[in-house]
């Protein structure tokens, strides 16, 4: 085991560039770095080949995952928008209120009554609950980069994990004074209470005075996008230090606080401040997960044997998803989404980090209690090792515990993530619209109406903010630009509309959508009716604005009962398309599948298979696998008529 000054530079060194490969490993499998990280710790940690031990970073391992909470922290919540958060307000709420609650809870009785030993008290199961109500950006964020699913679903995911992430923390450091017989409480609500506080104010601070230095002072013009990344970096430090210094723990929530405010205000510099906070973070977090998963004794692991992974099936399978039906009730979130977030709720650096300085600081108390020992006689020095001992225990059931649930919800969850994602259909095609005009907008409306997970696409920044605030998902840039497009997510869209006032950007938007990414369908929109032409040259499917404009006043004269029944503010009515996916209506005539269908539901026409064209079915028409079908009527009827067809 390496503990020497001379090989702790090699040492750090090879971690961060194990910690690299790691991550480029991870990104070309398609699955979350974590998982890389874990199992290069464990190799080269005491698991393994024993390089890397509780002494080699002697008593500086818990400032340095101190600091690298912090710049991750940070980072997450620097990415977190209102916006984002206005799509899935309540869930959000509940997930990070109601579900922390249940978490906590849930998994202390599961571990007092899973251990059933004299050894785990309710303060000490209490304290193993607070740890592991922590998700965290560390693991959800590696989770979500290769499993895209609906902004919803990301955004209720990620505030989670950051929101709990301070919660957790916090709450553990007040249950820890119960536990540990060297330190005193004030009352837990005051206590947790004084941490929250100081670092919602600590983190005020830091984002006011960095936001006042990169709006008002002159950071040299060459140099200002370094400046203001180094800026940004010190202010995390230093809000994460200054908050620690006034209260245990409360830097968590300085960082978090300072984030969120500081992210939320439009300020110089924002996207060089992104792209530079987002590789120091990725180094950060492979050194202290690889540092951390190698701290870990197999020996903790085997104590907590079949106790701990009761544990770990209760926490995984039985608590997150009531806590995530429970929050999500009566929200948009589908039943398979719900599912899929029951399923990613893997464990991260907070339990990880705050259980080994709790388990050092039990360690410590027991060496103190048997070296007090030592000097004392008779049944004094038996209860003062007994004591011992049972802190000993104690610290040994906590690190063991913590850790089991870390892996196998890290590995499991996130190694499964986007099979699972993919089993359940969660991962949404994209629709993506250039252009967030009044076109852009009123289109992104009807079709975020029937759930399609739409992203606009929009330079003029009075327009995003406007599409934003209406609750749109925009992407600030230029849609001609292929940096863009894979931004806004173009790999994974099955659309894109391509509607702004200008044919030569909707033109180009559609030969980048077609050459770069091979979009399945591609819409354009033709200013100019003499355009069409171009457009259709390249096999893109192309809407005339002036022919729009006759077709729907034609309808008006000529159909205006059904024109207006479609068109009416209200939406009373419905027309969608949707693939036959439910096995029980394949090989069934119209005649069958009518009375099947919601009232007020009728099947108008059938198209795919070998038809080249929409077709008028007949009563003894019978529905085959792969066939479209177009749902006519009320709004409602029609949307439960096309789960029904779809198989949902």
């Amino acid at each position: 085991m390496a503990g020497s000054s001379g090989l702790l530079i090699p040492l750090v060194a090879g971690i961060i560039g194990l910690g690299v490969i790691a991550q480029v490993l991870a990104a070309r499998l398609r699955v979350p770095s974590i998982i890389f990280y874990l199992l290069v710790g464990v190799v080269i940690g005491q698991p393994g080949l024993g390089i890397i031990g509780s002494e080699t970073f002697g008593g500086a391992l818990s400032a340095i995952v101190g600091l690298a909470v912090a710049i991750i922290v940070f980072e997450g919540a620097y990415h977190l928008r209102f916006e984002r958060i206005r799509e899935a307000p309540t869930a959000t709420f509940r997930l990070v209120t109601l579900g922390a609650a249940i978490a906590l809870v849930g998994t202390a009785v599961a571990v007092k009554f899973a251990f059933n030993s004299e050894a785990v008290s309710w303060n000490l199961a209490f304290l193993i609950g607070a740890l592991l109500v922590a998700t965290g950006p560390t693991v959800i964020t590696p989770i979500l980069n290769v499993v895209p699913v609906r902004d919803r679903v990301a955004t209720a995911l990620e505030t989670e994990g950051i929101v709990n992430d301070v919660t957790a923390a916090i709450i553990a450091v007040v249950v820890f004074e119960t536990v540990n017989p060297g330190a005193t409480s004030a009352g837990l609500l005051q206590a947790f209470s004084l941490r929250l506080g100081t670092g919602l104010l600590v983190g005020l601070v830091v984002a006011g005075v960095l936001y006042y230095l990169l709006q008002y002072i002159d950071l040299s013009p060459g140099d200002a996008p370094r400046n203001s990344r180094l800026l940004v970096l010190a202010g995390a430090l230093v809000a994460y230090a200054g908050a620690n210094t006034i209260a245990t723990e409360a830097g968590v929530a300085a960082v978090a606080t300072a984030g969120i405010a500081l992210g939320n205000i439009d300020h110089p510099y924002e996207e060089d401040i992104e792209e530079f906070k987002g590789d120091i973070t990725l180094l950060v977090l492979s050194f202290v997960f690889i540092a951390l998963a190698a701290q870990l004794s197999l020996d903790a692991l085997i104590d907590v044997g079949l106790a701990g992974l009761i544990v770990v099936l209760a926490v995984a399978l039985v608590i997150r998803p009531i806590l995530v039906f429970v929050s999500t009730v009566g929200d948009r979130f589908t039943r398979a989404e719900k599912w899929f977030v029951s399923f990613v709720g893997p464990r991260g650096i907070i339990p990880a980090s705050v259980a080994t300085l709790f388990a050092v600081e039990l360690n410590t108390v027991a060496e103190e209690l048997r070296v007090e020992a030592e000097g004392a006689s008779g049944q004094e020095a038996t209860e003062l090792l007994a004591q011992a001992d049972l802190l000993a225990s104690q610290a040994e059931i906590l690190l063991g515990t913590v850790f089991l649930v870390i892996f196998a919800t890290a590995l499991l969850e996130g190694g499964l993530a986007r099979y699972i994602a993919e089993k359940l259909d969660v991962i949404p095609m994209r629709v993506i619209i250039v252009g967030g005009g009044q076109v852009g907008r009123a289109l992104a409306k009807r079709l975020e109406d029937r759930g399609e997970n739409v992203v606009i696409i929009e330079e003029d920044e009075a327009i995003v903010e406007r599409g934003r605030n209406d609750g749109y998902t925009v992407e600030i840039g230029d849609g001609t630009d292929t940096d863009v497009l894979r931004s806004a997510g173009a790999e994974n869209a099955k659309t894109v509309v391509a509607a702004t006032g200008d044919d030569d950007a909707n033109l180009l938007v559609s030969q980048l959508a077609s050459s770069k990414f091979g979009v399945e369908r591609i819409i354009a929109r033709a200013n100019n009716p003499d355009n069409v032409e171009a457009f259709e040259d390249l096999g893109v499917r192309t809407i005339s604005s002036a022919m729009a404009t006759a077709w729907a006043i034609d309808n008006q004269i000529e159909r205006p009962a059904i024109a207006h029944w479609m068109t009416d503010v209200g939406r009373t009515g419905d027309v969608q398309e949707v693939e036959v996916r439910n096995e029980d209506l394949v090989g069934k005539s119209v005649r069958e599948v009518g009375p099947m269908l919601p009232e007020a539901c009728l099947i108008a026409l059938v198209s795919g298979g070998d038809r080249t064209e929409a077709e008028v079915p007949t009563a003894e028409y019978v529905l085959q696998p792969g066939d479209m079908v177009t749902l006519l009527g009320r709004r409602e009827s029609v949307r439960d008529g096309m789960k029904l067809v779809a198989g949902d």
